[in-house]
């Protein structure tokens, strides 16, 4: 059965448990370490942690961090269901925060009563310094808009689940199709949404993953210098998403901004194909000093890449990041992306179509 904790909350560009249960089994032995520096959901650094491997990784997301430290150091439910109840005793009514009452998105993404609730746990969390609080923002980001005519755990009027569509376009659509938003009790949900999660047994060993640059894992990871037996990993993919303006609403429950940037801070998009690669070499270097003479390095990528495109710079941009040759053990297999999460929320779009699999070891 497929752990539950890997459903917690959808992200965009993320590759399948099943892809990096594959390579930790194929590349590694129970106690090595694995990381991830693009963490993204966490999906690598938490299958390493179920099949008895540490792990750790970097990303530059909140969202992505917040969900996959909730995966990979998880409290009790005991724990949880005891931080809700004390959340919700302190819950005050006729919470007034200006700039959100007086935002035409808030106002018609969220029956008022939700808006209160939302705002009290958004202001009460302190998901990074608490894995209990970590894990119920994890949980509240999986509910916080979806397709709320389908199910009452979504908290929000009708959206993607995947991504937050834009507040004006929003507000259009909702008028125009006559679409209300639901009135959920924020609390109840979050102790039925836990409760289900922890039908799957947490992995026993816990892991970390830090928010950081790529660039930086040896200096946000100085105690794994030399220890990494096997990287499991898929960079941001060439102009194909913006994390601020797709993850723009759950961004802003974490304590960011109440409409999506448009600043270029924080942009994870590369747009340009040279630096693209400049940015990856400078990431493959960041990580260098964390491999064992023996590590494994296993890549998928994508993004209007052709395969022989990526096998040249991805191959030689290692190379020159690692300062070492390689061994290519798998030179580029190509999977065709069957249901290419961009139709999810924009149909007929084209979107990334294929996929790049390559998997190399240090030379000597």
């Amino acid at each position: 059965m497929r752990h539950r904790f890997h459903s917690m909350c959808p992200y965009f560009a993320m590759f399948p448990e099943e892809f990096a249960r594959k390579h930790i089994a194929a590349w590694s032995e129970p106690g090595d370490w694995v990381f991830d520096p693009f963490a993204g959901r966490g999906t690598a650094v938490f299958e390493s942690l179920l099949n008895g491997r540490h792990a750790a990784g970097c990303d530059t997301n909140p969202v992505a961090v917040c969900v996959s430290n909730a995966k990979s150091n998880p409290p009790t439910l005991h724990e949880l269901l005891s931080r809700i109840d004390e959340i919700e005793s302190g819950c005050t009514t006729n919470i007034k925060d200006d700039q959100i009452w007086d935002n035409p998105f808030f106002n018609v993404c969220f029956h008022e009563n939700t808006l209160e609730q939302i705002l009290w746990l958004r202001r009460t969390l302190r998901w990074r310094t608490s894995n209990i609080d970590c894990f119920l923002a994890a949980v509240a980001l999986g509910c916080l808009h979806g397709e709320s005519h389908r199910t009452e755990n979504c908290l929000s009027n009708r959206m993607p689940r995947v991504i937050s569509t834009k507040p004006d376009y929003s507000v259009r659509w909702w008028k125009a199709n006559e679409c209300v938003a639901p009135e959920r009790h924020v609390f109840d949900i979050l102790r039925r949404m836990v409760v289900y999660r922890f039908a799957s047994e947490p992995a026993e060993i816990r892991g970390c993953v830090k928010e950081s640059d790529a660039r930086l894992s040896l200096s946000v990871f100085p105690e794994l210098q030399g220890v990494v037996k096997l990287v499991v990993t898929s960079p941001p993919y060439l102009d194909t998403t913006n994390f601020q303006e797709d993850q723009w609403l759950r961004l802003w429950f974490l304590g960011g901004a109440d409409h999506p940037r448009r600043d270029g801070i924080g942009d994870d998009r590369h747009r340009s194909a040279r630096t693209y690669w400049t940015f990856l070499e400078d990431s493959w270097r960041g990580l260098a000093r964390l491999l064992r003479d023996d590590a494994r390095i296993v890549v998928r990528i994508g993004g209007h890449l052709t395969l022989d495109e990526c096998r040249d710079k991805l191959i030689s941009g290692l190379e020159c990041g690692l300062g070492r040759a390689l061994i290519v053990h798998q030179g580029g297999y190509t999977s065709r992306i069957q249901s290419g999460q961009l139709r999810a929320f924009r149909p007929g779009a084209v979107g990334t179509r294929h996929e790049h699999d390559f998997v190399v070891s240090l030379a000597g």
